[in-house]
């Protein structure tokens, strides 16, 4: 098999595993590491040249890949929301447990009669 024929299938899975989303996202999100990892060392070996079903195969590896980059901003952007709201809920639940402990003391006036 060629390296971009292999290339191709790493890419055809990481395709699949991007546009899953019933799948459980730490399970995918390590998945998907593995399988970028893997395709990074078969890209470094494509050397020219190339037939013209490599060039076929080529070629739609970089129209999916298009869409694995879209679809991995889409889930870095939930991961930063998803923190964004754990923070927020952190921080909700400190000033609930001791509400006085954030109090500012901006605005003390200390009277300098003697």
């Amino acid at each position: 098999m060629s390296t971009v024929k292999a290339c191709f299938d790493l890419t055809a899975k990481l395709f699949g595993l991007v546009n899953d989303p019933s799948a459980d996202r730490d399970q995918t999100i390590a998945a998907i590491e593995e399988l970028l990892e893997k395709r990074q060392e078969l890209l470094i070996s494509i050397k020219p040249p190339f037939t013209e079903e490599e060039q076929l195969i080529g070629r739609e590896i970089l129209k999916r890949n298009a869409v694995i980059e879209i679809r991995l901003k889409k889930i870095k952007e939930e991961i930063q929301k998803d923190m964004k709201s754990l923070t927020k809920k952190k921080d909700s639940v400190d000033k609930y447990v001791n509400p006085y402990a954030s109090v500012q003391l901006d605005g003390v006036f200390y009277d300098k009669k003697n």
